[in-house]
């Protein structure tokens, strides 16, 4: 009887990464109108109620501390600090206070670390203002809100003495700018003023409450401190309630006698919700379209603000707003986020960008104290110490690219790829290096990683250079929150300093560079 032989085959389905090319045209001198980069691009705006656990009160906060002079090792320029947001509205002062006493409403899912609803301080409060960095500018949030000219006046007194004592004069820690409220276009619907505020009683109330405060705290336009403008929650694009830059402007706020302290206007910004609870997807926040169709609805307010000889600041932004969302605004994708849209900041004319940050907040670059609950829904978790989280390597990624040199511009590189942005940097006019970021959230289980391969031409005078230095955040997927690494080295250490050998890729100029998926690179010219 015959055998028949049965043969049994198997395919195996191979996966290969699509690697595609672009070719990025840079110019060697600075082009006419290139933007102005300060150190301290990056900076901080922090939630006014624990601010006692920021700084520390009976000594330092070494960890904050230490995370803060990373920026001084690379820039020579401090963070600068904004403590101040919706908890600025609900202080007031007591000399029978020490620090802080304060009233928390309960936590949630949605919010695992609510705001305090009323804040009581004393003078240490302000004083421990003597423990941030040698150097270090403040930009100080006072009640407005509460609508009482008395707290206002005695949360003056208290933040002059601490900014004219001999322990901050000595560290040249200086009061830049105080800002008298918060949000104000949100006063009616968070039910602190009636259906009829507008702007034009804001502005009443602002400039009675801001004169009060420049003559009490002695402000004139030879002091070093000003008054900060606006710092309302949303552009004139999508204020509603008529609360812009261009409204205050034409209501003659900067001829009034507190208006004219003001040098720069603040607006704030997220880029989504999660104030309801609501999802957000990681990749839309990562998108470059997305992110510049935000930051150009501010173009027509920068431009008013531009046009009157003032600065203008992103005083709070950072993800998703209501303290960011779960799985998305802590995560490596989050500091793709963040450094494209820091860069991009810069071509529209914004000159600073206050990360917002809280205790245990889900957006945070940094925690700067150990934590008992989950931040993202507040379960109890196994104390959880002081640590960075992702957008932090994005801040240091700005600060790298920036420098020391004081001179460093910026200009946009013209790609033509949905998914990749570059920027390019020059210090004393000549160009020094570019930032590189794949914008597509590779997560688990996608398949093959895709790349970009990236060759360069260069324009104008000058001669080309020869080669690159190549430095690259290595993440593992989008939704990685933590185990990053940058040019192979650590920031998620007890103590907050880098650790491990720093690597770097030399490369010849006319091999070009790769980019993968969910990566950003640092490309030094030499």
């Amino acid at each position: 009887m015959p055998r028949f032989m049965m043969w049994c085959t198997h395919f195996i389905t191979l996966v290969v990464p699509i690697v595609s090319a672009i070719e990025v045209t840079i110019p060697l001198t600075a082009p006419l109108g290139a933007a102005p980069l300060k150190g301290n691009l990056v900076s901080l705006s922090i939630e006014q109620d624990r601010w006692n656990e920021w700084a520390g009160t009976t000594e330092p906060n070494t960890f904050f501390n230490n995370v803060l002079d990373n920026f001084i090792q690379i820039t020579n320029t401090p963070p600068f600090v904004r403590i101040g947001a919706d908890s600025e509205d609900h202080t007031d002062f007591s000399h029978d206070v020490e620090y802080e006493e304060d009233i928390f409403p309960p936590s949630s899912i949605i919010t695992p670390y609510p705001e305090a609803t009323n804040i009581t301080v004393g003078q240490g409060f302000y004083d421990i203002i003597s423990h941030l960095p040698n150097g270090t500018q403040v930009h100080w949030g006072l009640n407005l809100r509460e609508y009482n000219l008395t707290a206002a006046y005695l949360e003056t007194v208290a933040l002059m003495n601490t900014f004219s004592s001999p322990a901050v004069l000595e560290k040249h820690i200086d009061l830049k700018f105080i800002e008298v409220g918060n949000e104000a276009d949100l006063y009616h619907k968070h039910k602190s003023r009636n259906s009829s505020w507008n702007v034009q009683e804001y502005v009443s109330e602002w400039e009675e409450f801001a004169y009060n405060v420049s003559i009490t705290a002695n402000l004139s336009k030879l002091s070093c401190t000003k008054l900060i403008g606006a710092a309302f929650a949303g552009s004139s694009h999508n204020n509603l309630s008529g609360f812009s830059p261009q409204a205050i402007f034409n209501l003659g706020i900067l001829e009034s006698p507190a208006g004219q302290l003001i040098e720069t206007i603040s607006q704030h910004h997220y880029s989504g919700s999660f104030c309801t609870g609501s999802g957000a997807a990681l990749q839309d926040l990562m998108t470059k379209s997305y992110i510049r169709g935000n930051l150009s609805a501010f173009i027509p307010d920068i431009e008013a603000t531009l046009a009157n000889g003032l600065k203008y600041i992103l005083g709070e932004t950072n993800s998703i707003s209501c303290h960011g969302a779960p799985n998305v605004s802590n995560t490596a994708g989050a500091a793709l986020w963040l450094l494209d849209y820091t860069l991009y900041a810069t071509q529209v004319g914004i000159s600073r960008m206050h990360f917002h940050e809280g205790i245990g907040y889900k957006y945070n670059l940094i925690q700067p104290v150990t934590l008992n609950y989950s931040i993202l829904d507040g379960s109890p978790v196994a104390p959880l110490a002081p640590h960075v989280q992702p957008a932090y390597y994005a801040a240091i990624i700005v600060a790298e690219a920036i420098g020391s040199s004081g001179t460093t511009q910026a200009v946009e590189i013209s790609i033509d790829e949905d998914h990749v942005s570059g920027y390019a940097f020059f210090e004393h006019g000549s160009l020094s290096k570019a930032v590189f970021i794949n914008t597509v959230a590779y997560f688990s289980g996608a398949g093959a990683r895709n790349s970009t391969h990236i060759d360069f031409s260069f324009t104008g005078l000058g001669r080309p250079p020869n080669n690159t230095s190549v430095k690259m955040l290595k993440i593992g997927y989008a939704s990685d929150t933590s185990n990053l690494t940058w040019g192979g080295q650590t920031y998620e250490t007890s103590d907050g300093r880098v650790s491990g050998p720093l690597t770097v890729d030399v490369l010849p100029i006319s091999s070009g560079v790769d980019l993968q998926e969910t990566e950003a690179i640092l490309v030094t010219f030499s």
